[in-house]
C-alpha cells in the first residue's frame, strides 16, 4: 500500500513512471531489485543443502515495478533463482512482492533479507524424502519461523533504515517507526512443487490449464475467519473507506505495524501446490494490481504473451531495456524477453484502470525454465 509519507516530489509526475524491470536470471539476483548482498550473505543462500553449484540454474522470469499514481515508492521486489538447495542438491527458486505501507524501510529490508531467513531456516528442516507430505511440512515449518524472524526484524528497525535492536535513537525511531509495516507474498518453486506463503493482500495466481488458481487468500479485515480473529484479540474493524483495522489499516495481517500489535500479525498462511504439465505461469503481484485486475485476466495476458506464437516485437524492446539497465549496473543477466513483457503489460493496464497504488508484479514461465 502507498503512504502518505514525506514529499511527493520523488515520483509525482505520471509521465515519468518509474519503472523497474528484471528478466530472466543466471546470477544471485536482480540488482535493480536491490540486492545489496555481500559475499558472506551470498554464501549463505548457498548453504542449505550439502551439494552445492558455484551458480544457480537461468529461470524464466520477469519483473516490473511502477511507482504509479501514488507519491511514494513503497513497493519491494525479490528474485533468487537458486537461492538454496535440497540435500539432494536440487535448485529452490524465490519469488516475493513486498507491500509497504507507512514507508518504505520494512519492504526494503524484506526485500534484502526474507530470502536469506527462508534459506536459513529449510536447512533446519528435518531430513524427509523428496515430494512427501513430512518434507511439506517441513518446508511450511521453515517458511513460518522465517516469517517471524522478518517481523522481528521490523520490529526493532528504524524509519531511518537502521536494523535493530537496539534502536538507533534518532528522531525517526519513535512513532513514526511503529506505523510502518508492509505485506509478504513468498513463492518457492521446486521441479515439483510450488510453497506459497502470504501475509497481508498481495497475492500469488497460478494459470495451469488455461485456469486461473489463486495460491494465496487476501487478509482483508473483513474476512469472517479475520474478523473473527481480530475481535478475539480485542480488536475492532472499522470501515472508513473500506474496512480497516482500528479504522487504519486494510489488511489484517503484515509484517512490522507494532502500534497495532497483537492484533495485525505476521504469521502467514501457506500453501502448497504439486506441480503439473499443465502449468503455464505464475503471477505474483501487490494490490496495485489486483484491485483493478481479476485473477482470470491476469493470468490470461500473462499466458498470451508467454506463447510461442506470441508477436515478439514488444518483447524485444523490454529485453533490451533490461538489458541496458542490468549492464549499466554490472550485473550479468539475460533477458526474458516474454515475462518481462507480461508483467509490463499487466502493470501498464492497471495504470490504465487507474490504479491509485504502487503496481509491482512478477511473471513467472512454468513451461520454461523448469524441469518437470
Amino acid at each position: 500500500m502507498a503512504g502518505d509519507g514525506e514529499s511527493p516530489a520523488k515520483c509525482r509526475e505520471p509521465r515519468r513512471l518509474r519503472i523497474e524491470s528484471d528478466g530472466e536470471t543466471s546470477t544471485r539476483g536482480e540488482k535493480r531489485a536491490g540486492s545489496g548482498e555481500s559475499p558472506a550473505a551470498e554464501k549463505r543462500t548457498r548453504t542449505a543443502g550439502p551439494e552445492q553449484e558455484t551458480a544457480p540454474p537461468k529461470v524464466a522470469f520477469g519483473s516490473v515495478s511502477l511507482c504509479g499514481l501514488s507519491r511514494e515508492m513503497e513497493d519491494a521486489v525479490a528474485v533468487r533463482p537458486g537461492f538454496c538447495r535440497l540435500p539432494g542438491g536440487e535448485p529452490l527458486h524465490f519469488f516475493a512482492v513486498f507491500d509497504g505501507h507507512g514507508g518504505s524501510h520494512v519492504s526494503a529490508m524484506c526485500r534484502e533479507r526474507m530470502h536469506e531467513l527462508v534459506a536459513e531456516e529449510m536447512g533446519k528442516a528435518p531430513a524427509a524424502a523428496a515430494g512427501s507430505k513430512e518434507e511439506a511440512e517441513g518446508w511450511k515449518a521453515a517458511l513460518g519461523r522465517a516469517f517471524a524472524r522478518m517481523d522481528e526484524l521490523a520490529l526493532a528497525s528504524c524509519a531511518c533504515g537502521k536494523a535493530g535492536p537496539p534502536m538507533c535513537g534518532c528522531e525517526r525511531s519513535g512513532f513514526e517507526s511503529d506505523v510502518v509495516g508492509s505485506t509478504a507474498v513468498v513463492a518457492i518453486v521446486s521441479r515439483s512443487r510450488i510453497f506459497v506463503a502470504n501475509c497481508g493482500d498481495s497475492r500469488a495466481v497460478l494459470s495451469r490449464s488455461g485456469r486461473a488458481l489463486p495460491l494465496s487468500d487476501d487478509h482483508k479485515p473483513d474476512r469472517a475467519d479475520e474478523l473473527a480473529r481480530i475481535e478475539a484479540a480485542g480488536g475492532r474493524v472499522i470501515y472508513l473507506n473500506g474496512a480497516r483495522v482500528h479504522g487504519i489499516l486494510a489488511m489484517s495481517r503484515a509484517l512490522g505495524d507494532k502500534y497495532l500489535k497483537p492484533v495485525v500479525i505476521s504469521e502467514p498462511e501457506m500453501v502448497v501446490m504439486e506441480r503439473t504439465q499443465e502449468d503455464e505461469c505464475m503471477v505474483i503481484a501487490s494490490d496495485g494490481l489486483w484491485d483493478v485486475i481479476s485473477n482470470k485476466l491476469a493470468c490470461d495476458v500473462a499466458r498470451r504473451c508467454l506463447e510461442d506464437g506470441a508477436p515478439s516485437n514488444g518483447a524485444d524492446d523490454v529485453a533490451r531495456a533490461v538489458t541496458e539497465s542490468v549492464t549499466d549496473s554490472g550485473e550479468e543477466q539475460a533477458s526474458s524477453p516474454r515475462c518481462s513483457l507480461a508483467a509490463t503489460l499487466l502493470a501498464r493496464l492497471a495504470l490504465g484502470r487507474k490504479s491509485a497504488d504502487n503496481i509491482s508484479v512478477i511473471v513467472v514461465d512454468l513451461k520454461r525454465g523448469f524441469g518437470h
